[in-house]
């Protein structure tokens, strides 16, 4: 007995929409910068910062999942997969948050922050 195909069309839109809101807050974010998120300070960066982190690892996260189909797979595989990428990702944002407040106070007495 032939299975019938069934339809991923509704999850599509469903993740479609999923990754649009996130990325429409990201947008909206950016716009706006609220002061009381972007002129604070927060383990090295502004609160702001961290929610766009936040925010892009779930959309990273959710595309993993849905497009390279990881809903399917063994649990001890989904695990290896993500938890690498996230670690990978931690550690980015680590050096490039050390290495951006060094570059910021050895750069500051020489630069005009206008933006």
């Amino acid at each position: 007995m032939a299975h019938a195909h069934e339809s991923n069309t509704k999850r599509i839109w469903m993740v479609f929409i999923i990754l649009s809101v996130i990325t429409i807050v990201e947008v909206i974010f950016g716009i706006i910068k609220p002061a009381s998120l972007h002129l604070t300070s927060f383990l090295g960066t502004s609160p702001l910062n961290w929610i766009f982190i936040i925010l892009t690892l779930f959309k990273a996260y959710g595309i993993t999942w849905a497009f390279m189909h990881m809903e399917g797979e063994k649990k001890w595989f989904r695990r290896s997969v993500v938890w690498t990428a996230v670690f990978l990702i931690c550690y980015l944002v680590a050096l490039l948050l050390i290495e951006g407040g060094y570059l910021f106070d050895i750069m500051s007495p020489l630069t005009k922050w206008n933006y």
